[in-house]
């Protein structure tokens, strides 16, 4: 039973590369995490806001996707913000790090609009550690070296803001790197290519007091020689203390999505999403926590 059990985690942590591997994190709290993404966010919420998240993928399944965000904003002078952000995913025997700082510039187009523009600067740390697997070989195979590397890069990104109205375009990582790819049941090394992040959202006030805010929004990923992929998010806003909402994404998922609004500083969120593909049948749910700090 446990080596029926072995080989089930086993095939689907095989086939999660297939099927995610052409895709940078994936988060459905983004709009509280924009510039893990986008750099010109940075500074312009004209706050100083440090968020964290932790997003388990396929709960209760042994060394499924985990993935760890860290961000930070704040503005700096009038036009000027500064930022960092973090990404540690960890999925089996293979990690990825990705730790940049970001720079953004505002540029006032109207009275009511402004343009930002940003870069984001740092590098990806990837390892693969294959001390703690098994073979049935009495000597050690060479193809199971683990691996250790560190790619540089920079991004790009955009942001533009019309009272209740936002638009986000995004490179974060511009260069290509370097992973390990399963192909065949052979180890190999693959090329990541750089991915576009596109986002938009209008805030809809549906009373004259803010007591209620409908916050429809959509989220788009795209990377060359792979499916396109968008979450349509709709969260409905009461008072300013609670939101709750939900997200269908094309890659055949949907998530309920809620957060609190615990102080004036602080707001804590929690998604439990599912998959409808066939072969994440027995995955179970994804689980993803959100916690921001507003000073």
């Amino acid at each position: 039973m446990k080596s029926s059990k072995k080989l089930f985690i086993a095939l689907l942590l095989v086939s999660s590369s297939a099927l995610f591997a052409q895709q940078e994190s994936i988060f459905s709290f983004y709009r509280y995490q924009m510039n893990i993404v986008n750099p010109a966010y940075a500074g312009a919420d004209d706050k100083t806001l440090l968020s964290g998240g932790i997003r388990n993928q396929w709960n209760g399944i042994e060394n499924a996707p985990e993935t760890q965000a860290f961000s930070f904003s704040t503005p700096v002078g009038k036009n000027i913000g500064l930022g960092m952000s973090a990404v540690r995913d960890k999925t089996f025997i293979e990690t990825s790090t990705f730790l940049g700082v970001d720079f953004s510039y505002k540029l006032k187009v109207t009275e009511s609009t402004n343009l930002y523009l940003g870069i984001k600067a740092g590098g990806n740390f990837y390892n693969v550690n294959t001390e703690g697997l098994q073979t049935y070989n009495v000597m050690s195979d060479p193809a199971l070296n683990s691996i250790s590397n560190f790619n540089p890069n920079v991004g790009i990104g955009g942001l533009i803001r019309f009272k209740d109205f936002y638009m986000s375009l995004s490179v974060p990582r511009l260069l290509n790197t370097e992973r390990a790819k399963n192909e065949d049941g052979y180890a190999s090394v693959a090329t990541d290519k750089p991915h576009v992040y596109w986002s938009s959202g209008y805030d809809i006030h549906l009373d004259d007091t803010d007591y209620l805010i409908l916050k429809p929004s959509f989220f788009l990923r795209y990377v060359n020689s792979a499916p396109v992929s968008i979450d349509f998010n709709t969260m409905l806003n009461v008072d300013d203390i609670v939101e709750f909402g939900g997200t269908y994404r094309t890659d055949k998922a949907y998530a309920a999505l809620i957060n609190f609004k615990i102080s004036k500083k602080l707001i804590i969120g929690y998604v439990y999403e599912r998959s409808t593909r066939p072969e994440l049948a027995r995955a179970k749910n994804t689980s993803e926590l959100l916690m921001r700090f507003e000073f």
